[in-house]
């Protein structure tokens, strides 16, 4: 005990004495001409936030600063073997080393923490800070970006020829860094850079560091581009749907809406540059693709749903779409209403074929001899009764026409409908691919 109570002494003592006759407004330093060796070392502790649309970065550092006070050193046997004390920063003078490209508005500087003074004048200050940087966002490869954000450090007033600043170490110090949820660490270089400004003709030196940042991007993956993915592959089955289901035009727009949303949810996030995120152009492709085919949805109903009075198919059309679109798409059924007539095989109709719109006025005559009434009894009724079975095969061939007709634009629609699904379900895995492998 007596002896800590001497160390006490000779500490007050070694402390009265330094700081007698010192002043921490000049700089320490016995010829004014020379230049004062500033070292500075940065160790990223903890990345707190990444703003991307204000475009600053928020990180937490531990900033350490080393440099030769020529006037306060001592013998460390006159003062019990002293080799070093520790007293508050103010007390000696300190280096204005600021964050050239702070975006902190209140623009706070380094906590007020003790230095450590050594008996030979050298003297090391360790502070931490919570910084708020601008950093140059880029986000054309959004969810599956990195970003280079960096961190200038320099004097404020104390050009070259007064303060030469060194970086200690090739990089930041990033041993005791906290892993990020977003963002993973790549590196951080230094870099010392000797800069004349306009304002004035000496040279400024200040080290930067380059923070190299890439995100990680499952988040996004699982909740924003996998959604869309099975969104844009749900879209090409509006095509599948039957014509008369009246929905398919109605999940074409419901499509269109969920993607508008997720297309909003990024857009907040994202600055408002020129540069279109890669996220944000597949939205923006898949978008367009619905569009296309709502468009040609209400197209093909259109075919669907023409009556009796159209006009029957062209021959070109018949060529390409009922005979070769129809087996490239694998569209076997007719879809006619009304089938060819059965014959039994004695060439006599069937009883449930009596009255058909294929029996012909020779038929007629047939079946009447073989009936009861003779000839001679029916030559009255003759006449009217070929008239009125005429105007009634009349009225049966012009409504099977119609129904071939009608049929046939049904056909028509329907093969169209199966080609432009398989068409849009190739587009939206091409569009998947492209993104996929323009993030990697």
């Amino acid at each position: 005990p007596g002896c800590r109570g001497a160390q006490g002494r000779f500490a007050y003592k070694l402390l009265h004495d330094l700081f007698a006759n010192y002043s921490s407004a000049l700089r320490p330093v016995e010829d004014t001409d020379r230049a004062l060796n500033v070292t500075l070392q940065v160790t990223l502790s903890q990345i707190i936030d990444m703003d991307e649309r204000n475009q600053v970065l928020t990180s937490y550092l531990w900033v350490r600063q080393a440099w030769l006070d020529a006037h306060l050193t001592w013998d460390k046997n006159d003062y019990g073997g002293i080799d070093s004390i520790r007293i508050p920063s103010s007390y000696v003078w300190r280096p204005d080393i600021i964050l050239y490209n702070n975006a902190d508005e209140h623009f706070g500087g380094s906590m007020e923490t003790n230095v450590v003074l050594r008996s030979d004048g050298h003297i090391m200050w360790d502070s931490p800070a919570i910084t708020k940087s601008s950093c140059k966002v880029d986000v054309s490869y959004f969810p599956f970006d990195g970003q280079r954000c960096r961190l200038t450090f320099g004097s404020w007033t104390y050009n070259g020829n007064q303060i030469d600043l060194r970086n200690r170490l090739d990089s930041g110090d990033l041993t005791d860094f906290v892993e990020n949820v977003e963002w993973e660490v790549l590196g951080m270089p230094a870099t010392r850079n000797v800069i004349t400004y306009g304002c004035c003709s000496e040279p400024y030196p200040d080290i930067t560091y380059t923070l190299l940042l890439r995100r990680r991007a499952s988040f996004y993956i699982f909740n924003l581009l996998l959604p869309c993915i099975l969104v844009s592959f749900l879209a090409p089955l509006g095509f599948y749907l039957p014509a008369d289901s009246g929905e398919k035009v109605s999940l074409g727009v419901t499509v269109l809406l969920a993607l508008t949303v997720f297309q909003l949810l990024v857009a907040e996030s994202m600055p408002p540059s020129e540069s279109v995120p890669l996220i944000g152009k597949y939205y923006i492709a898949t978008m367009t693709m619905i569009t296309a085919s709502t468009a040609l949805t209400i197209f093909i109903m259109n075919v669907h749903h023409c009556g009796p009075g159209a006009r029957p198919v062209p021959p070109w059309a018949r060529q390409l779409i009922l005979h070769h679109m129809a087996r490239l798409c694998c569209v076997y059924e007719v879809g006619e209403s009304c089938k060819s007539a059965q014959r039994t095989p004695g060439g006599q109709r069937s009883r449930g074929d009596a009255g058909g719109p294929w029996e012909s006025p020779g038929e007629g005559e047939v079946g009447s001899e073989a009936g009861a009434c003779p000839w001679d009894h029916c030559l009255c009724h003759h006449d009217a009764l070929l008239r009125n079975v005429g105007y009634i095969a009349g009225c049966f061939r012009r409504h099977r026409a119609n129904q071939r007709r009608t049929g046939e634009w049904k056909k028509v629609a329907k093969v169209m409908d199966r080609f432009f699904m398989w068409i849009f379900f190739l587009m939206v895995f091409l569009m998947s691919v492209l993104v996929l492998g323009n993030a990697a």
